[in-house]
């Protein structure tokens, strides 16, 4: 059945859907094995032994159990963790979520044929709004192309949430409404918000059946802006989406329902404009991964490269209807919270540090060359800079991948490995031989590349294991002692990864987020032929991190790992 729709003549957008598998649960016996490996670097012997015999435990009894159970969950549902993962991952976070989850990172015209020149703002956010609305316009007829890992068709939910997406406040859990529809399931909305000095107005996309063009978008954004610049600012509502989420609710509660500043944080997209014609992308995390994201704006980078980040359309701009400003009325209770609201988040994001550089050396290109995996090298690299700036081994999130399957997010890579870290000590030992070191270098490269395609293909275990506990707390049973075990924590369980890392991909693209713990790194990156872009990010306030320090530690491993392959081959 499957081969015959893969064999259609024109691809839809989601046409797979209904064709992907099911998200899989692992063996028990697996899942604890590889846990048991991960937790290695972090223990000594007799920690070791203590944790082997509380696994070992869990196997036999309670976890036996609640496998059992999470088998039967996994009967009735194509993916058993979609619901549990977005309530335990994002809903239910009470933190600010603006600050702590989001994700954003800026958009690279200003390398080619946009720099930063004043008096550009309005001129490019309505050609790059334009391109923007043309994907929309793609995933409505579902023109957008199915992705692929190999020949493996991968699931394009996640591109559904882009648009008509936004995360709604609750005082114990958050929930995402979202309308969007392709033209056969029906209408949507086709309206464009524009936040400018703490206003904001909205006017429809769509004009007598046709999309406005850039000059008509420009005429609307040149009407917003002539009015917030003439007229008082507004209240800052947005202030509010960077509250403690309670909090944000709470205030709702008390009549507020909209959304005006320069950055409403629930909402999944958002496309930010300073005034010297730089933009950058912000969106909530809760309803998407960064790789929707990236496509989107791999697509629209391509069409604006082509064109020269000009419009080469008509200029004719119909009679259409101006923006429309929404006003809200907001007594000085609300007033007091947006202050409040605004004091936290400056004094929140003051403490962060946030460092963005090139290394410019070598890329894709040569790591090909050399037949290593450029996204395994950065991985070891960081692995090897955080033992030299921290004398010890550091517990390591990296995104991988499960869109081959039904709805499929993320799992963990763990990457601070036995391997990895008996190559950290090699390199770090003047006594070692050049050939010690690279045979050593080879099995952490090698490792970390089964754990990659174990997690890709449905067989990680942090999930898995997030599952068992989620199915005791269902029952109302107590925390199994697997999870309260010190192993758990040190290893990274529970959110505790010191590192938090991703690639963003192979493009012009990059992103940021912050450390998943105080004591932590964001580590991002995205590798180009010829380069390796890096977003750092650290808390000033913690006395033992430093994100610049570790950012050209990891460009000294790069060097230091690259003479080692082209010493060998000498």
């Amino acid at each position: 059945m499957q081969k015959q729709v893969l064999e259609s003549s024109e691809e839809r957008t989601f046409q797979y859907q209904d064709f992907l598998p099911s998200l899989p649960v692992p063996p028990l016996d697996e899942s604890l094995s590889k846990y048991l490996d991960s937790v290695k670097p972090f223990l000594n012997q007799e920690e070791y032994q203590r944790t082997e015999a509380i696994v070992k435990k869990f196997k036999n009894g309670i976890g036996k159990e609640l496998h059992e159970k999470l088998l039967e969950r996994a009967k009735t549902r194509r993916n058993w963790l979609e619901d549990w993962w977005l309530n335990v991952a994002y809903l239910d976070l009470r933190i600010s979520t603006q600050i702590h989850c989001n994700m954003g990172g800026p958009c690279p015209y200003i390398e080619h044929c946009w720099p930063p020149k004043e008096g550009t703002q309005i001129e490019r956010a309505c050609i790059y709004t334009w391109h923007i609305l043309k994907f929309w316009d793609l995933l409505r007829t579902e023109k957008v192309p199915v992705e692929r890992s190999l020949d493996e068709v991968l699931d394009m939910s996640q591109f559904r949430m882009l648009f008509c997406t936004c995360k709604i406040p609750g005082v114990t859990r958050d929930s995402i409404s979202h309308y969007f529809k392709t033209e056969t399931e029906g209408e949507c909305p086709s309206h464009l918000i524009v936040l400018c000095r703490g206003r904001v107005f909205a006017f429809d996309a769509i004009h007598e059946g046709s999309m406005l063009t850039p000059p008509e978008i420009f005429r609307q954004l040149t009407h917003i802006q002539k009015t917030c610049h003439s007229e008082p600012d507004g209240p800052g509502l947005a202030a509010l989406t960077s509250c403690e989420r309670t909090k944000w609710a709470e205030v709702t509660r008390m009549g507020l329902t909209g959304d005006p500043t320069v950055r409403w944080g629930d909402k999944s997209y958002s496309s930010i404009f300073f005034s010297n014609g730089t933009c950058s992308a912000f969106c909530d995390h809760s309803p998407f991964d960064a790789m929707a994201l990236i496509s989107m704006s791999h697509y629209t980078e391509k069409n604006i490269l082509e064109n020269g980040g000009k419009w080469k359309g008509s200029g004719t701009v119909r009679d259409i209807p101006w923006p429309e400003e929404l006003v809200f009325t907001v007594d000085q209770k609300i007033v007091n919270e947006i202050g409040y609201a605004k004091e936290s988040y400056y004094k929140k994001v003051s403490d962060v540090q946030l460092v963005s550089y090139a290394f410019t050396s070598f890329g894709k290109t040569l790591l090909r060359k050399q037949k290593l995996h450029p996204d395994t090298f950065v991985q070891l690299a960081i692995q090897l800079a955080y033992y030299k700036c921290h004398g010890r081994p550091g517990c390591c999130y990296e995104t991988a991948m499960t869109r081959r399957f039904y709805h499929g997010r993320t799992e963990t890579v763990r990457s601070c490995t036995m391997e990895a870290v008996e190559w950290c000590k090699s390199m770090l030992d003047p006594s070692e031989s050049t050939y010690q070191r690279l045979q050593l270098m080879h099995k952490a490269f090698v490792k970390h590349n089964v754990m990659r395609r174990d997690c890709e293909s449905g067989k990680g275990f942090d999930r898995h294991l997030l599952g068992l506990l989620l199915i005791a707390q269902e029952q109302g049973l107590p925390v199994p002692e697997l999870y309260r075990d010190n192993a758990f924590t040190a290893s990274g369980g529970g959110g505790n990864f010191v590192l938090s890392t991703s690639l963003t991909g192979y493009t012009r693209f990059s992103g940021c987020a912050l450390p998943m713990v105080d004591h932590g790194y964001g580590f991002f990156y995205s590798i180009r032929d010829d380069r390796i872009l890096t977003n750092c990010s650290s808390w000033k306030s913690c006395p033992e991190t430093d994100a610049e320090v570790l950012c050209r530690t990891v460009y000294q491993c790069f060097q230091d790992m690259i003479q080692l392959t082209i010493a060998a081959q000498l």
